[in-house]
């Protein structure tokens, strides 16, 4: 291409971001994050989640953070399918945000003016075999009854109708996906329009139970013990009171850290281009460990750089393999670190396959070499068990998965895995259950949650 031909491309995308950047109300911080959050999402939805870029423009890039929100719409993005990179530039005077994707661990926001790539995972053909349920999708589905007819009927009431954004339904919210399993089965599985079983959406915070379930498969292993230190270097300075916080203030959220604004938004990681360990180790000691409930991405981060520490060779994708969740991707910075306090981005199945895990209390039956056990014997008992310090109101919180043994008119035994924008992993161990609900909610128009699994609880028991 000629000299001038490209000036006046670039001519062209810097007008396009004019809008934004002259908007002197928002910081150039704000401008930066707004640029990365995008390059993140269209590139992980397309490539991570086989999604359109209509439906992530309309989704995944709307019902955002108050601080990106009015920006990002005006940020023009530059997609290389054959590379599979996003690039969205947002000021003159900077190199644009970069999002690079590979086969292993999905797309990894890189720092403005990152030197080039190394380290990343080879490439690797991914390969999706047709086997039978959980390890494939042959035979998932159970035939139909008069009780899963009425769930499914619960269910199709918590979809807007037409997908219409000024439509109504029964739970509030706007839902993408519902599935339910009941033993080994799926009884009731639905999707907007646009989505499907192989459609893979953000967890957000269902991650942080991922990463419990990476930490149990680690104790199993003899690799690492709720009561260990974490094995952080930054922690071991003569004297340091963080070289006392365990694995398991980490995993129940008490590590006692100043955390960043609310406990729960690591945006220099999810948005900046920070890597984990430059972010998640600078903070002091604001309270003794294990005594306050502080719900951070922080900790859960803490303690997967401790999961590291243990095992040089830890890779989320050997787990993964092994549950048949081959189309779930495990996001991490650019220095390798797998950001699982939110960047998991996974199908609606795959999650059902990891309550099933929990379900079997950790064995796994259906591998090509026989039952396995791939979480210790009491592991379940363990990330249910209200023993840290908890936070108010009726659900309380485990070890990475949050508890509905308060909550009327669901079992005690109830456990689930929360994330941002309507995602649930429900599990019941009780009365062999699972429930995955998926969603692009916002702040003003939630999921009711409670009353959704209430009423599937209700139809199971009268069956």
């Amino acid at each position: 291409m000629r000299k001038t031909a490209k000036a006046a491309i670039f001519t062209l995308l810097l007008a396009s971001t004019a809008s934004a950047y002259d908007n002197h109300t928002h910081s150039r911080t704000d401008l930066a994050y707004a640029a990365g959050y995008k390059a993140q999402f269209i590139c992980s939805g397309l490539f991570n989640g086989g999604k359109s870029l209509d439906d992530i423009e309309k989704d995944e890039l709307t019902g955002i953070y108050d601080q990106i929100a009015d920006i990002v719409p005006d940020l023009e993005a530059q997609i290389d399918y054959g590379k599979r990179e996003v690039r969205v530039r947002f000021a003159e005077d900077a190199p644009p945000r970069i999002a690079l994707w590979n086969d292993r661990t999905g797309c990894t926001a890189m720092p403005i003016g990152f030197g080039g790539v190394k380290g990343f995972p080879e490439p690797q053909a991914r390969v999706f075999p047709t086997k039978s349920w959980p390890m494939g999708d042959i035979g998932a589905v159970a035939a139909s009854t008069d009780q899963n007819t009425a769930m499914q009927a619960v269910a199709a009431s918590a979809f807007r109708e037409g997908d219409n954004p000024a439509g109504t339904n029964a739970y509030g919210g706007k839902t993408s996906a519902i599935l339910v399993l009941k033993g080994e089965k799926i009884i009731v599985e639905s999707y907007k329009p646009g989505h499907d079983k192989h459609t893979a959406q953000r967890t957000w915070s269902i991650a942080k139970s991922l990463a419990g379930t990476f930490a149990g498969n680690q104790v199993l292993q003899g690799l690492a013990a709720p009561e260990d230190p974490l094995a952080l270097e930054q922690f071991q300075s003569f004297g340091d009171p963080r070289a006392g916080i365990t694995l398991d203030n980490a995993m129940r959220m008490a590590s006692g850290l100043v955390s960043d604004t609310a406990g729960n938004r690591t945006d220099p990681i999810y948005m900046g281009g920070a890597s984990v360990k430059q972010r998640t180790t600078s903070w002091p000691i604001l309270f003794q460990p294990g005594t306050r409930f502080r719900y951070a991405n922080n900790d859960t981060l803490l303690a997967v750089q401790h999961l590291m520490a243990n095992d040089v060779n830890f890779d989320p994708r050997d787990l993964l393999d092994r549950l048949g969740m081959r189309h779930t991707y495990v996001e991490t910075d650019w220095q390798g670190t797998p950001i699982l306090s939110s960047q998991v981005w996974t199908t609606s199945r795959d999650l059902a396959r990891l309550g099933l895990l929990y379900l079997n209390d950790g064995m796994w039956p259906y591998g090509e070499d026989g039952p396995q056990r791939l979480l210790p014997e009491d592991w379940l008992e363990y990330v249910s068990a209200p023993s840290g310090p908890q936070p108010d109101g009726d659900v309380g919180y485990g070890a990475t998965f949050w508890l509905m043994n308060n909550v009327e008119g669901v079992p005690a035994d109830t456990i689930g895995a929360f994330g941002n924008r309507g995602q649930y992993l429900i599990i019941i161990p009780s009365m062999d259950i699972v429930i995955v609900r998926r969603g692009y909610d916002t702040r003003t128009d939630r999921f009711n949650l409670t009353a959704f699994t209430r009423d599937l609880v209700a139809i199971a028991n009268d069956g």
